[in-house]
């Protein structure tokens, strides 16, 4: 019988393309698959039924994006979640946890019902702006290092990220980065003429993100246009900004395919994160991949790593962070320059295909768990 697989995320992977993919990648090699979420809403469909796994969420009411405030939802998660795995133990044989918010339960049900535990860490807590004193955070990383040491296997959005569980020692570990599944041939794209210009962020909404310096460029220019979609807890505040200014089309949340089609449409990419928050100097964001894989530039913030990895791969520009002129010349440039658009999209379609595409990134995972089977 093939081995069978429950991850666990504390969000309600309506969509969450990271697992959804990590999923389906599991499904392909042989695993039976099954999904533990966080319904926050309590009001999405469970079970849910795919052909690749299925995805069962418990109802718990919480907001989003309201750090500490929700420590008590987050402690109920937590029970709710180890009560699920208990209840269900004969039906899974690895746990796969994703980030701090899951892995106590699952390191719990390790001892207790002798199951083995993938540790998939998305963001370090520790590292989270969020977090109110550094007493807390200094605790946070203790625990957070703690847990990798005692998971059968850590996965990693990125290698420099190895840096952040310090002297911890780890029985395997692999880095998946945030990459998407090839779905290039399916989408169409129209480049905007010179002096005109399509820019896409689908995301969090939230400060940090350099929404603000990019809708203070807009104001001045009213032929470029910006799509911009997403959710979190200051998505009023942007909706309520977006829809002031003509030439941004509010989309608010979108499915996983619409947002691949929002960000197919455009002519730029925008990934520009705040590197004065810890985690966002070791960012590995999705938008960077997506980019990547429909062969198109990004903008990204300096200091946050991932202008290394576009300084690189020559796939896109690095602007300072909060600096409306700077990225107002940067955006004037791609504007007036179509045939520099098309050379950096090329690069960074090179860039997927030769290193960074899921193909390789699902045989990473797969050989992880093999590792952890065969310990």
């Amino acid at each position: 019988m093939s081995a069978r697989v429950v991850l666990c995320r504390s969000n309600p992977v309506a969509p969450d393309p990271r697992v959804e993919k990590a999923a389906r990648a599991l499904h392909a090699a042989g695993y039976a698959v099954q999904i533990v979420a966080w319904d926050r809403t309590a009001s999405l469909p469970t079970p849910e039924v795919r052909p690749e796994f299925v995805i069962h969420r418990l109802a718990l009411p919480a907001g989003f994006g309201r750090g500490w405030r929700n420590l008590g939802p987050l402690l109920r998660w937590q029970w709710r979640l180890g009560r699920w795995l208990w209840t269900h133990r004969r039906s899974f044989d690895i746990i796969h946890a994703c980030d701090f918010d899951t892995i106590w339960p699952a390191l719990w049900c390790r001892w207790w019902c002798r199951k083995r535990v993938v540790y998939d860490i998305f963001d370090f807590y520790a590292d989270h702006a969020r977090l109110p004193a550094a007493w807390l955070r200094a605790v946070v990383r203790r625990l957070e290092w703690w847990a990798a040491a005692r998971a059968d296997g850590v996965i990693l959005v990125d290698e420099v990220r190895r840096a952040q569980l310090g002297p911890t020692r780890l029985r395997h570990w692999t880095v998946v980065y945030n990459t998407p599944e090839d779905q290039k041939a399916r989408l169409t794209f129209e480049p905007s003429p010179a002096g005109r210009l399509r820019l896409a962020y689908v995301g969090l909404l939230q400060a940090g993100r350099g929404l603000e310096t990019v809708l203070t460029v807009l104001r001045r220019h009213p032929e470029w246009h910006l799509d911009l979609a997403g959710f979190g807890a200051d998505a009023a505040h942007w909706q309520a900004l977006a829809q002031a200014l003509p030439n941004v089309t509010w989309h608010g949340r979108v499915s996983y395919d619409t947002a691949l089609a929002l960000n197919a449409r455009a002519d730029v990419l925008l990934a520009l994160y705040d590197p004065s928050v810890p985690n966002h100097r070791y960012a590995s964001p999705n938008k960077l991949f997506e980019a990547m894989m429909l062969g198109k530039p990004v903008l990204v913030a300096a200091g946050t790593h991932i202008d290394e990895v576009v300084q690189r791969w020559q796939c896109g520009l690095v602007v300072p962070y909060g600096q409306p002129q700077a990225l107002e010349q940067a955006l004037a440039l791609l504007a007036s320059q179509p045939e520099l658009r098309r050379r950096l999209g090329q690069h960074a379609r090179r860039a997927y295909e030769e290193h960074f595409g899921w193909a390789q990134m699902a045989q990473r995972l797969r050989a992880l768990y093999q590792a952890i089977e065969t310990a």
